[in-house]
């Protein structure tokens, strides 16, 4: 599949090149989005009721823009490494 037909199919492409282009420039920004964007999914979890356990899988893989937001956390996280 050709980068024209994803972009015709893909309804996040817009948002998807958003993330992708946002450029950190400014400490408060990078330590700001370290904060918001977890380094691990969170979301994972076992919930027992009596005898019976019920496995809730790690949300970060549904979330369709996951890939985009780890790279703008590591992206933060150089920024701040640098400086």
């Amino acid at each position: 599949m050709t980068d024209f037909t994803q972009t015709q199919h893909d309804l996040l492409y817009p948002i998807r090149q958003w993330l992708e282009a946002i450029e950190i420039h400014n400490i408060k920004l990078a330590q700001f989005l370290c904060k918001l964007i977890p380094s691990q999914c969170p979301f994972e979890r076992n919930i027992i009721f009596g005898r019976k356990q019920i496995h809730i899988p790690p949300m970060c893989k549904l979330n369709p823009l996951y890939d985009e937001l780890v790279g703008l956390r590591f992206r933060a996280m150089c920024f701040l490494a640098e400086n």
